[in-house]
């Protein structure tokens, strides 16, 4: 369904919160090592941390490996376009 649209399957895998494997990347916006915040086809995605140190990176794969210590995935929700009323209302 998802490769229908254009789009790369997303997927997150996170094993013993040591090994991170993310599909789906479009984009890395940051990186360091308490913090990697990126574009996937589903939405922003933060990832927080402790000694991060990314692995693999394929764009064009839309794939990424980080090791560490994670201690937070959190999406970001893509903001509303017309101001606090549409946003309120919906």
């Amino acid at each position: 369904m998802a490769e229908e649209r254009g789009q790369m399957p997303h997927k997150l895998t996170l094993e013993e919160r040591k090994k991170l494997t993310v599909t789906g990347v479009t984009e890395v916006v940051s990186f360091d090592e308490t913090a990697v915040m990126l574009r996937t086809d589903m939405g922003t995605l933060l990832v927080q941390g402790r000694d991060l140190q990314l692995k693999t990176l394929s764009l064009d794969g839309g794939q990424m490996a980080v090791d560490g210590t994670v201690t937070a995935l959190v999406y970001e929700e893509p903001r509303q376009n017309g101001g606090w009323v549409r946003r309120l209302f919906g």
